[in-house]
């Protein structure tokens, strides 16, 4: 398995579909796609469990832990779309644990969306959503950790399990959409205030 770090990549939809076809090929018996599925997705569990405010060795632990927990349970994701749903819920609810037993040390550090998947794309419009996720992390990171946790996970699950995330943020389930759009609200202010962000968006 490799370990957690971050990359300077770009975002692009269409390597959840790679993730999707490398998860089909490990269980068909392509033992390399399992390394390549690890390579892809661990920027993606290393960013949301850095929300939870673990350190770099309490993160490492808990990514490492939600590959060897797919390795256990591969026959339960039935569906290869659905191992990046799997994967981010299984490191979240592993993240939240190990905050709870007391292991937390330092507030996220802020990460880039970049940080996610590889790009789909040009260099030059890399560079471009380089910048551009760079200014909207570092914003996000002002905000408050349940704003934090709230956003990261939107940013990465199409369908968040509500009820996880009730238990986690210690909210209500019918509050976490009025906490989110007050969420995005207060990122939306800090982004209109930044010239940077403006000028990136032209």
């Amino acid at each position: 398995m490799t370990s957690a770090t971050s990359d300077d990549t770009g975002v692009g939809t269409a390597s959840w579909e790679v993730a999707a076809r490398e998860f089909a090929a490990w269980r068909a018996g392509d033992r390399a796609a399992l390394d390549r599925l690890v390579r892809l997705l661990t920027p993606v569990l290393w960013h949301l469990v850095r929300a939870y405010g673990l350190d770099r060795e309490s993160a490492e632990d808990v990514v490492q832990t939600t590959w060897m927990a797919l390795v256990r349970n591969v026959d339960s994701v039935r569906d290869p779309q659905a191992v990046l749903r799997w994967t981010t819920t299984t490191a979240r609810r592993e993240a939240w644990r190990t905050a709870r037993l007391g292991r937390r040390v330092d507030v996220a550090e802020p990460q880039t969306l970049d940080a996610a998947l590889p790009p789909v794309g040009g260099p030059d419009s890399t560079v471009l959503a380089e910048r551009t996720a760079r200014t909207l992390w570092r914003h996000i990171a002002q905000l408050p950790e349940r704003c934090q946790r709230l956003l990261r996970v939107i940013a990465f699950e199409d369908r968040p399990d509500y009820a996880s995330l009730s238990t986690e943020l210690g909210i209500a389930v019918g509050s976490i959409g009025p906490t989110r759009g007050r969420c995005l609200d207060k990122l939306r202010g800090l982004l209109a205030a930044d010239p940077e962000w403006s000028d990136q968006r032209d």
